[in-house]
């Protein structure tokens, strides 16, 4: 038989753990998406606990419900949140991608419902994001950031901490580099556009009678589909690189 204190030792070296990974479940994209079954979620997080506790830095012996529990309880949420959150920016940029190319492109109006987050976005934004979920999934990024999550025992074990003063803007300088992410995805076939607009705009003034909205529509729906084509191979290696600058970011993070 187990005394009381084992099995409290033991429920401790399986419950912090579980509360970060679960956190970080929550918010990565993939597995955090809407579709997702919230009962694989659970049983995903289990999974992966029962295999990393044994190899990680043993928790520390604090009484779940005291106030001190509930603070690293806390705390282990918020650094998994913030490993998600960091891998869901790179796929929010596909999304502001898609968009912003769809506004120029004339096709805002398409809608579809993105699984992954269970809002109406353009059909363009759905299609970086597929993008986006097969490049990930293809350059074992669901494996990376489980090892990223390994490693961010060791660097922050579990245990009462305080957070960084600058962990807030890193957050926030993070968020906002998810625009200039999406601005890097869209730029070639954004240009080309562009340029055409410009172009019949000079047209425009150059010969006024000729009906510019029953030739620039479909002029410029035609050639932003043919440039998207031509820069889908920078688009992919694109997504490399942001997923491994992602996946780096998220170990300086924890830092």
């Amino acid at each position: 038989m187990f005394a009381a204190e084992e099995v409290l030792a033991l429920m401790q070296q399986y419950y912090w753990p579980f509360i970060r990974i679960s956190a970080m479940f929550l918010a990565a994209p993939v597995f955090g998406a809407a579709s997702f079954p919230v009962r694989a979620r659970i049983l995903m997080a289990l999974s992966v606990t029962a295999l990393l506790a044994p190899s990680i830095p043993p928790a520390p012996d604090v009484d779940v419900l005291s106030f001190t529990g509930i603070l690293v309880a806390a705390q282990q949420a918020v650094i998994g949140l913030a490993m998600g959150f960091i891998v869901q920016v790179l796929f929010a940029a596909a999304v502001i991608a898609g968009q912003s190319l769809a506004m120029t492109m004339g096709l805002g109006f398409a809608m579809s419902v993105d699984p992954q987050n269970g809002v109406q976005v353009p059909v363009l934004s759905q299609f970086y994001v597929i993008l986006a979920t097969l490049v990930f999934l293809a350059v074992d990024g669901h494996l990376l950031m489980l090892q990223v999550m390994a490693d961010s025992f060791t660097l922050v074990p579990v245990g009462p901490f305080a957070l960084s003063d600058t962990f807030p803007r890193d957050m926030a300088l993070l968020g906002s580099g998810m625009f200039a992410s999406a601005l890097l995805l869209a730029l070639p076939a954004l240009t080309a556009v562009l340029l055409i607009n410009i172009a019949f705009g000079v047209i425009t003034r150059a010969a006024p009678q000729l009906n510019i909205f029953a030739v620039g529509f479909p002029v410029t729906i035609f050639a932003g589909f043919v440039f998207m084509l031509l820069s889908m191979p920078s688009v992919f290696v694109q997504f490399q690189e942001m997923f491994g600058a992602g996946l780096e970011e998220t170990l300086n993070l924890v830092r």
